[in-house]
């Protein structure tokens, strides 16, 4: 089967990211992008970096078609796929400009900054709408999904989730709410996806909350659901310490396991795990591993999850971590944690 034609909106470091993956899809095919800035249209995106992944560097565009704006990249038929990396800020238009165009669209979290907003432009999609929520594609994360899908570990009970970085010097605007939207929005929105996936829309949250320019910066929660016998809470946001770079993991219930994993990145170039590790009701101890392809700079959750965008545009059929509605409800759950 062709592979999916693709063309990014947006080089800074999630196209960057997208680009590094790309190269490893089976299903999708970078076929062009597009950017304001001259030089990286030649090709120069040194100077791109971010949290993850190696830094930009000069790449090869003499297979690409490169365009200055969106309405260039769009006019172009042969692009199947619209892969929206811009700013958050920027999300609303470029996904409306693109959906009006015809295109499938795949765009990075969150789809907006406000509920509001994203939830006007999933129900303008008509199933061509995807977000780019990355946690499902990574197998700590994808075997929750597998579990409560088959009920390998009986009913699923709660847990928490953890989601903790320093201070986000490469983001401007971090906390500015009309362009970035602060550690809940752009953060914590992984986990909130993860949990609506999971574990269905919350009823409540009760949240305190330190806040920075009246955003909330560090965030501790609990969800109430209709289900009564779910448990969840959540921690999110940022410290002062860049010596702590990021942490991210859970401890979850299930009624015959509990599955827990972390993750930790130092300043100093060091790490700390705890690798993911099922304990079993029966006393079993059980601890998976994952292949890792040399090939993949640490990206093979971003190849799944793109080439997972393109085989719903092969098929026309959805994709349950890329599903636009689902995205809304997670913006949503951390809309209901502001105080």
């Amino acid at each position: 089967m062709e592979k999916v034609k693709v063309g990014i909106v947006g080089v800074g470091f999630m196209g960057w990211i997208h680009y590094l993956a790309y190269q490893d899809c089976q299903t999708a095919e970078l076929a062009a992008f597009c950017s304001r800035d001259a030089k990286k249209r030649d090709g120069d995106w040194r100077g791109i970096q971010g949290n993850f992944g190696p830094p930009g560097e000069v790449i090869d565009v003499s297979g690409l078609a490169t365009f200055e704006t969106i309405d260039q990249l769009l006019a172009d038929p042969t692009i199947e796929l619209v892969d929206i990396c811009l700013p958050p800020h920027l999300h609303g238009e470029a996904v409306a400009k693109s959906l009006e165009a015809g295109k499938y669209v795949l765009c990075e979290k969150p789809l907006a900054l406000t509920a509001a907003e994203a939830e006007s432009l999933a129900n303008a999609a008509s199933g061509r709408l995807m977000v780019a929520h990355i946690l499902p594609f990574f197998p700590e994360y994808s075997l929750l999904a597998d579990a409560v899908a088959d009920g390998r570990f009986g009913k699923l009970l709660g847990g928490h989730f953890k989601r903790v970085i320093g201070p986000p010097d490469w983001v401007p605007d971090f906390f500015d709410p009309t362009k970035v939207g602060g550690p809940l929005i752009d953060l914590h929105v992984h986990d909130a996806h993860l949990i609506r996936m999971l574990l269905g829309m919350p009823t409540e949250a009760h949240s305190v909350c330190r806040l920075q320019q009246g955003v909330p910066k560090y965030v501790e929660t609990i969800f109430r659901f209709e289900d009564s016998e779910l448990v969840a809470g959540a921690t999110s946001g940022v410290i002062d310490q860049a010596s702590r770079g990021f942490t991210h993991g859970y401890d979850v219930q299930f009624e015959k396991a509990n599955v827990q994993f972390e993750s930790a990145a130092f300043g100093d170039g060091s790490s700390a795990a705890i690798a993911l590790t099922i304990a079993h009701g029966d006393g079993r101890v059980e601890r998976p591993v994952h292949q890792v392809a040399e090939s993949s700079n640490g990206l093979e959750a971003f190849v799944a999850e793109l080439d997972a965008a393109a085989g719903v545009v092969r098929s026309g059929q959805p994709h349950p971590a890329l599903d636009a509605k689902v995205a809304v409800d997670a913006i949503k759950i951390c809309e209901l944690q502001v105080p």
